[in-house]
């Protein structure tokens, strides 16, 4: 019975149906059953999704572990519109941003690390560092719904589908948006 459960759960988050609404129901009515039901078919993707935000997996679990609690403790609050995983895209978008404003954005990058090797050879990080630099750069060009669906599509392995669904997006403008982002992106980087 739980397997068939989980099944109709993944189902129901993924599609959007009745069957996320009514865990979410169950979750703001303290089921603690219903809430390890929806992290273990949500939390691969909710992670995918914050460390494409942040880029820094530390960061990344504690802001999924905010997530979830936010979740425990405002599902009372969820409005039934056959979209929770939406919802809970929203939680993890806006902790994500708080991090940010807290954090004021650091370089992960010691004195020691720019100092290259023994051998006197580049460091790797510091080519790392510079890809990293282009690519945010490359994403900062693209709106903000853009960079979303290209993070959904490419760092969570979400299915376009599934991205519609869980923005609340007919499919047609996510896979628009997505090919526009895509020939952005491959513009700005052919010119850098």
């Amino acid at each position: 019975m739980l397997l068939l459960d989980m099944m109709s759960l993944r189902d129901g988050l993924d599609a959007g149906d009745i069957d996320g609404d009514r865990l979410m129901s169950r979750i703001a009515e303290g089921d603690e059953e219903a809430f390890l039901q929806l992290y273990q078919s949500t939390d691969r993707t909710i992670y995918s999704f914050i460390l494409s935000i942040l880029k820094n997996s530390q960061d990344a679990e504690e802001i999924m572990q905010e997530t979830y609690m936010k979740i425990w403790t405002s599902a009372s609050s969820y409005q039934s519109k056959g979209k929770p995983l939406a919802w809970i895209f929203t939680i993890a978008r806006n902790l994500c941003y708080m991090k940010f404003r807290e954090q004021k954005y650091r370089s992960d990058l010691s004195l020691d690390d720019l100092a290259g090797n023994e051998q006197g050879e580049p460091c790797s990080k510091i080519e790392d560092a510079a890809d990293k630099v282009v690519l945010k750069a490359a994403l900062e060009i693209l709106k903000e719904e853009e960079r979303e669906i290209v993070l959904l599509h490419a760092a969570a392995g979400l299915k376009h589908r599934e991205i519609a669904e869980a923005l609340g997006m007919p499919l047609a403008t996510v896979l628009s948006k997505y090919n526009r982002a895509i020939k952005k992106l491959g513009q700005y980087l052919r010119e850098e």
